[in-house]
């Protein structure tokens, strides 16, 4: 659910000279509400929001829902209070997941295979190498809208420009159901009648530092040199990269098949905990959901991140390098807890003793990154591991050996194969039907 900044002046005809524009971004309107009215056409025009219950926060609403001030990331009890009368439902990623996949696959495949999926409802597409066949970069945009209406009864809005940037800021600005192509020549001009935050990736703190410096628009940020802007930036980056967009300019080319960055998983308390033992119990959960996932995609973490939001709805984050990569429950969770300590303040040998955390914790969560294919990972054993392999009278494994196998007989290894068995029972009688103690 978008919440860029629209300007009425941006949506109008910017002139029909299509040479250069070959990049589309596509954004589905108010996707997850949308998805839900076309499977119960009983809510159209009414409003609705996706995520209902005390703790919730909204993924998506409607746009009759929006016109009370309910937006992405807002409290689902604040939404409520808003709109009584709205339409409140649960969030089924299962299903939007599903038709997203069909969408990417039995529509926007159907132009070309130069597309960057940037999100479960978002995308980027180079159809350059279609025009033989389309001819035109509107008539493709015009197809690929009325089949998303058409086949999954909902819409979408199509921006059309020469490079990523201005494609976003048109798309942002056709919506709700639009199309906006803006011509090379009209790049400049489009963009700098955005006000800063029209800018994508241009947050409130950047916002605020450019202010400070009387800069309050994109056309006042355009009359800057990248020397002033490094000035009230303090990144020759971000200053660069802020002059660019400013003039419509995106030297970004699409990521086509983009690797696995980071798999995480976070969770709201029902209540606002604050003892550290259910604190450490969802933890452990996190822990098990990511690194069955790791082991799912046959991938290894070396980084390590605990999030945890407050019942302000700040948040805070503490990431640590393991020792070894890993993709074990057993490795992963004593180390967020030493995070979340750390980030509560507290000493390390509390651990497991009933306390009360320094402040209340409303969300806590993992994740891990620096991903690598567990293939291709190699492990160096640890001082711990040779010393335990000593006194088992084993074969001493070779330094930077592959990773273990179970013969190997390390107490990680027989925690990470009981960890596989359980994966394996769960693949066969559902998630939740064996877990790990502690």
């Amino acid at each position: 659910m978008s919440t860029a900044p629209r300007i009425e002046a941006a949506k109008r005809d910017w002139g029909h000279d299509e040479t250069g524009c070959t990049i589309l971004h596509i954004d589905m309107d108010a996707f997850f509400a949308s998805l839900e009215i076309a499977r119960h056409p009983e809510f159209r025009g009414k409003p609705v929001i996706v995520g209902t219950g005390n703790r919730a926060v909204v993924s998506a609403a409607s746009y009759e829902a929006r016109k009370y001030g309910i937006n992405s990331a807002m409290p689902a009890a604040r939404a409520h209070q808003l709109c009584p009368n709205g339409i409140f439902l649960p969030v089924d990623h299962h299903y939007y997941s599903a038709v997203s996949h069909e969408i990417f696959h039995t529509v926007f495949r159907e132009v070309t295979d130069r597309i960057e999926q940037v999100s479960v409802d978002e995308c980027y597409m180079d159809v350059s190498g279609a025009l033989l066949a389309w001819h035109s970069p509107t008539r493709i945009a015009q197809w690929l809208r009325a089949q998303v209406a058409e086949r999954f009864g909902i819409t979408c809005s199509v921006g059309i420009a020469g490079n990523k940037l201005v494609a976003k800021m048109a798309s942002t600005n056709a919506k709700p159901n639009g199309m906006l192509l803006i011509p090379l020549d009209k790049h400049a001009q489009f963009v700098q009648l955005m006000p800063l935050r029209g800018i994508p990736g241009l947050g409130p703190a950047q916002e605020k530092r450019l202010n400070a410096w009387g800069i309050n628009s994109v056309s006042q940020l355009a009359r800057c040199s990248v020397e002033e802007l490094i000035q009230a930036t303090g990144s020759k980056a971000a200053a660069t990269h802020l002059w660019e967009a400013s003039h419509g300019i995106d030297p970004c080319t699409l990521t086509l098949h983009a690797p696995e960055k980071s798999i995480g998983q976070e969770r709201t308390f029902d209540t606002d905990c604050n003892d550290l033992a259910t604190a450490s119990t969802l933890i452990k959960q996190c822990c098990d959901k990511v690194a069955s996932i790791l082991r799912a995609k046959g991938l290894m973490a070396r980084t390590l991140t605990v999030k945890l939001r407050f019942p302000d709805l700040a948040y805070s984050t503490k990431q640590m390098q393991l020792e070894q990569p890993t993709d074990a429950a057993s490795t992963l969770y004593p180390h967020a807890i030493d995070l979340l300590l750390r980030m509560m303040g507290m000493p390390a040998d509390c651990r497991g003793t009933e306390v009360k955390l320094t402040r209340p914790i409303r969300l806590a969560g993992i994740s891990t990154s620096t991903l690598t294919k567990r293939e291709e990972t190699v492990i160096q054993p640890t001082l711990d591991e040779l010393l335990e392999e000593n006194e088992r009278v084993a074969p001493m494994p070779q330094a930077s050996s592959s990773i273990p196998s179970p013969a190997n007989g390390t107490r990680s290894t027989r925690l990470r194969c009981a960890e596989e068995a359980v994966d394996q029972i769960r693949r066969k009688f559902g998630q939740d039907s064996a877990h790990l103690g502690a």
